[in-house]
């Protein structure tokens, strides 16, 4: 029986690309490039939330779309879901270590979204 171990190191060895068709990463791309996926990531990064919380935090999200997504990072090992057998109950949603790793990556995309928006978007032509 191969160890977990092993098996990590196996699959770190793939040699992964975007631009490869039938990759793993390229799924992961898909994934991140997801508006509310990006947008979610963002707000944990800045603390745990309970779903209504969170919901108000993103403006706009259908608590549908919200839910998919936090369910598709859950699945991902992006983000913990964290469930309160109290009355009424109550879950909170925060990062995992993975989800960590990824946040200022994200941040630093929105502030650049932010400081570029106007210019982009051709908003700054219409003043």
């Amino acid at each position: 029986m191969v160890s977990m171990e092993k098996e990590r190191k196996k699959f770190r060895q793939i040699d992964c690309s975007v631009f490869l068709a039938d990759c793993p990463a390229r799924d992961v791309l898909a994934l991140l490039a997801e508006k509310w996926t990006l947008l979610v990531l963002h707000a944990l990064s800045e603390k745990t939330y309970r779903t209504a919380e969170l919901r108000r935090r993103i403006g706009g999200v259908s608590e549908k779309m919200l839910i998919q997504a936090l369910r598709r990072l859950e699945q991902h090992g992006l983000v913990s879901r964290m469930s309160y057998q109290t009355v009424p109950p109550h879950v909170e949603y925060s990062l995992t270590p993975l989800g960590v790793s990824l946040s200022s990556i994200v941040c630093a995309l929105d502030t650049w979204v932010e400081t570029h928006a106007l210019e982009i978007s051709g908003w700054e032509n219409k003043r």
